[in-house]
């Protein structure tokens, strides 16, 4: 196996995708460690190697990255429609300095191989699957000017650092949900959003947009299993888009959500609420050439086990 024994380093342990990421890892028989700086984390295993350290600070990363063989990045700030509104910024500057910061010290100390997410974000407006070439060919979709040419200007600082001698698995995944995913009313994506409104029995039940949003949704797992399959067999900064492969609208996603719960409250589309690109779809034929990559859980299956789980650990 290859991650076995490895000391692999999780920055951002504490979040969503790091979660199911140190998860993974540990089942690979990997040697986790995991930089803490404010939020507890979730996976509770002896095993895993935990390090004070805010990778803020250029020395604390160092040493929190200090004889990894593999680092993946999954440390980073939320963006969604209702907290770029207020807070435009906040993304942006966070996850460049976080980036920037863990690529130097990666650099610094010798790091084997990185792990580095891209952002879909980061593609020109298109109606069909955009492949990964296809980044460069235009402007981003005006809601994502910020956001997505920040995404774009991490890649070159990937790309930089690959340049000089540390392998770059870079994967552009496409929306992505699933247990512990971030629930909150003013920061979680459309998803968690939905499925926090239909458990508490929002009625009329909003939704925000015209509904006619179209989306590639993947499970979590399956990104993280399609993570480790890149940061093994392409570290060679060849952008890679991991996804779902079909698309689905907001209204099919409400349809599925409402059943699985069993809410009869009527929907409301409310197209006055911040919504970003209209159309966002993926072409994945190069992760299932590159490395075999296929989605194994089906949207449905995936929404009723994140419904499940949030029933089960929250209350509204």
């Amino acid at each position: 196996m290859f991650y076995q024994d490895k000391l692999c380093v999780v920055t951002g342990p504490s979040g969503f995708v790091g979660t199911h990421m140190v998860q993974a890892l540990l089942a690979a028989g990997a040697k986790v460690r995991a930089p803490l700086h404010e939020r507890p984390m979730i996976v509770q295993d002896e095993s895993i190697e935990r390090v004070q350290a805010d990778l803020t600070d250029q020395l604390q990363c160092r040493r929190a990255l200090e004889g990894a063989s593999c680092v993946f990045h999954c440390a980073g700030a939320v963006s969604a429609a209702g907290v770029t509104v207020n807070n435009p910024m906040s993304a942006i500057t966070a996850n460049l300095t976080l980036t920037a910061n863990v690529l130097e010290a990666a650099l610094a100390v010798g790091v084997e191989r990185i792990l580095i997410f891209g952002s879909s974000t980061g593609y020109p407006v298109s109606d069909y699957p955009i492949r990964e070439e296809e980044m460069w060919s235009g402007p981003t979709h005006p809601s994502y000017f910020g956001y997505g040419w920040m995404r774009r200007y991490l890649e070159r600082m990937a790309e930089f650092v690959h340049q000089r001698g540390v392998k770059v698995a870079l994967v552009r995944p496409t929306a992505i949900y699933g247990r512990h995913d971030n629930f909150g009313p003013a920061t979680s994506h459309v998803i968690p959003a939905l499925i926090r409104k239909a458990v508490s029995g929002m009625d009329p039940y909003e939704v925000w947009g015209t509904g006619d949003e179209i989306r590639d949704f993947l499970h979590v797992e399956d990104l993280i299993r399609g993570c480790l399959l890149a940061v093994e067999h392409v570290s060679d900064w060849d952008p890679v888009n991991i996804g779902y492969g079909k698309v689905i609208t907001i209204r099919e996603i409400v349809e599925i959500i409402l059943d699985a719960v069993g809410h009869h409250g009527k929907p409301f589309f409310d197209a006055s609420k911040p919504t970003t690109i209209p159309v966002r779809m993926v072409d994945v034929t190069k992760a299932r050439q590159r490395f075999g990559f296929e989605p194994g859980i089906t949207l449905h299956d995936g929404l009723v086990d994140t419904i499940d789980w949030f029933k089960r650990t929250h209350t509204v």
